[in-house]
């Protein structure tokens, strides 16, 4: 008996193991491997029946066997029935863990189909040998941290060779997966689709409330409605027409007496002032004219000596006109120092810097309604003052009759600019802001102009006459300068000899030099002085110096306008809008020569300014009606 018994053991020990291979649709599902365990023999042979089970309807205590197994079991099963019940229920708790109740029911049925055939294998092995006990258990990969010291689960090595990373990553696939499919997101989205996809209800229009046919109006005025008490329309009254007054009127025609705006025409200083030019119109300028010409210019140092003696006072600084200041003139005496003014409101004032106090030195006359654009003393008669004026007249101021002639006059036009053609001053040439020229002869009766012809200029600012060779002109328009040879104007020939078209802005002015007129020098918006040789005309004027100077004055201050000095004819003036407040001098070359400054006695910019033709005398004008006077 303990042969037969011995060899049964050993039997039982060689006996391979039932080894279950798990099948591997999803990696994502969980591996089920199935072995039997080696346990210890029991008189009877114990059945274990696998019945399928769904994982998403799992609940821990419904894995129980049927009744009819456990009242086949022997005495001594009852005995192991616990043990083996609490070990199934463990191992159970392990493979079915809540998570896996989102598992999808293709897993399902896969697991149930796995299920299926090893309990149909299972009974084989049975009817094989009866005296074996096989205990099938399900294990499951825990690869949580703590679980085991090596990381790894029993029963996996055996099957897939997987490493510890590889288990622990395909745990983690499965826990995302059924994290993912517990947040639902998929319906959310269809959920957010579909409100996206419903069509917002239009905005409901505010009806406006319909306005009722016999609803009372409001009250308004009897007078409004013209009509009386009774409610008998009134007849119409007869509307007048309104009469506008025009801010500048024309001056009536003809000669206009020189009266003062602010002195007594019957006073004692009027009559004196009169006699002064009386006295001064008997000096006679052509001898003085003459050695100017002859003398040679003067050597820039002795030049710049010379102007730093000029100086400025508060006797020299006075307010003569009602206005900006558009031009300026100085009278060619060597006894009296006389400045003349015209102003925007058609003033000219007269200021003798001899006569003290100064307040007594000034006059202002009125012989125009608009800006007066352009002063010049008479060469011939330096008792005569011409000024031209926007309003389209010309005219003449003989102090030594106390009149103001009209020398020329054209309504329908506005003049700009002139200058004498001739040295006695009987002839001149006038510029129109339509572009227009006319020709004026002063020996002829009346004040008709002999030539009108129209330039290619659009517009003409300034005009002005070569000073030894008198049959040539330049005129400065809106972009370009044109120089023109008076013999050869005719209404049907416009072309100038020469045009200067390096200019990029509007031109304020252009000027021949005052001795040779060698030199040409012109003022423009684009911030440079340029200055031309004209030393010999023909059909190009070459470009000799620029000079960088700021020349933008705007809307409120009058346009700067360089000018060559009489005395020296390399130099050019103009004023500046720098700090502290100045006049600047250049040389034709471009240098620098000298700066006036007043400090408090000049605060402003002088726009207009004119030298002396002898002295060092230096006058500028602000657009306020203010002089300001350097002199040695």
């Amino acid at each position: 008996m303990s042969g037969s018994r011995a060899e049964a053991e050993e039997k039982v020990g060689s006996r391979q193991r039932l080894q279950v291979n798990e099948y591997k649709e999803n990696q994502n599902i969980a591996y089920v491997s199935l072995r039997p365990v080696q346990t210890t023999v029991l008189g009877k042979t114990p059945k274990v029946y696998l019945v399928p089970f769904s994982l998403s309807s799992y609940k821990p205590d419904q894995l129980k066997r049927p009744k009819s197994l456990l009242d086949k079991n022997s005495n001594n099963e009852v005995a192991c029935k616990k043990c083996k019940k609490a070990e199934i229920k463990k191992t159970c708790r392990r493979i079915l863990t809540p998570k896996m109740e989102a598992t999808s029911s293709k897993a399902e049925s896969t697991l149930q189909k796995s299920s299926l055939d090893v309990h149909a294998e299972s009974n084989k092995w049975q009817y094989k040998s009866t005296s074996d006990t096989v205990i099938l258990s399900a294990d499951t990969e825990s690869s949580q941290d703590g679980d085991s010291d090596e990381g790894t689960t029993p029963g996996m090595d055996d099957f897939s060779g997987l490493s510890p990373y590889e288990k622990k990553r395909l745990k983690n696939i499965s826990e995302n997966a059924n994290f993912f499919a517990s947040l639902q997101l998929s319906e959310s989205a269809a959920r957010l689709r579909e409100m996206i996809k419903k069509r917002q209800p239009p905005e409901s229009k505010r009806k406006k409330p319909k306005k009722k046919e016999n609803e009372t109006g409001c009250r308004r005025s009897m007078r409004l409605l013209k009509v009386d008490p009774s409610g008998v329309s009134l007849p119409a009254t007869p509307t007048q027409p309104i009469l506008v007054a025009d801010e500048n009127p024309l001056l009536p025609p003809g000669p206009l007496e020189m009266t003062s705006e602010n002195r007594d025409d019957n006073s004692e200083l009027f009559k004196g002032f009169l006699q002064t030019w009386a006295e001064v119109s008997k000096v006679s300028l052509g001898r003085t004219r003459s050695k100017n010409t002859e003398k040679e210019l003067s050597s820039i140092k002795s030049y710049k000596a010379n102007l730093n003696g000029m100086i400025i006072s508060e006797d020299t600084v006075y307010k003569v006109t009602k206005g900006p200041i558009f031009s300026m003139a100085l009278h060619p005496s060597e006894i009296r120092t006389l400045v003349a003014a015209g102003a925007r409101s058609g003033q000219v004032g007269l200021w003798d810097l001899t006569h003290q106090p100064k307040e007594d030195g000034v006059y202002i006359f009125q012989p125009h309604s608009q800006p007066v654009s352009c002063l010049y003393f008479s060469p011939a008669n330096p008792a005569h003052l011409l000024s031209l004026s926007y309003d389209g007249t010309l005219r003449c101021g003989d102090f030594s009759r106390a009149v103001f002639e009209e020398v020329y006059r054209d309504e329908r036009s506005s003049f700009s600019s002139f200058d004498f053609l001739a040295e006695d001053a009987s002839t001149l040439i006038v510029g129109h802001w339509d572009g227009s020229m006319s020709l004026v002869d002063r020996r002829t009766p009346g004040t008709s102009c002999e030539k009108l012809i129209n330039s290619s200029l659009s517009k003409i600012r300034t005009v002005h006459v070569h000073p030894v060779h008198r049959q040539y002109f330049i005129t400065a328009g809106l972009r370009d300068i044109h120089i023109y040879d008076a013999r050869c104007l005719n209404p049907s020939r416009r072309k100038p000899l020469i045009s200067l078209t390096e200019h990029t802005k509007s031109i304020a002015s252009a000027y021949f030099s005052p001795l040779t007129g060698n030199r040409v020098v012109t003022t423009c918006a684009d911030c440079k002085l340029r200055i031309f040789d004209s030393s010999c005309i023909s059909s190009k004027i070459p470009l000799l110096t620029t000079i960088r100077h700021n020349t933008i004055t705007g809307r409120w201050l009058t346009r700067f306008q360089a000018v060559w000095d009489p005395k020296q004819e390399d130099c050019i003036i103009v004023g500046s809008m720098a700090h502290p407040r100045r006049v600047e001098v250049f040389h034709e070359r471009g240098k620098w020569v000298h700066s006036f400054l007043g400090g408090e006695c000049l605060a402003s910019v002088c726009s207009i300014n004119v030298m002396h033709p002898t002295r060092y005398i230096l006058a500028g004008g602000n657009s306020s009606g203010r002089i300001h006077v350097f002199m040695n």
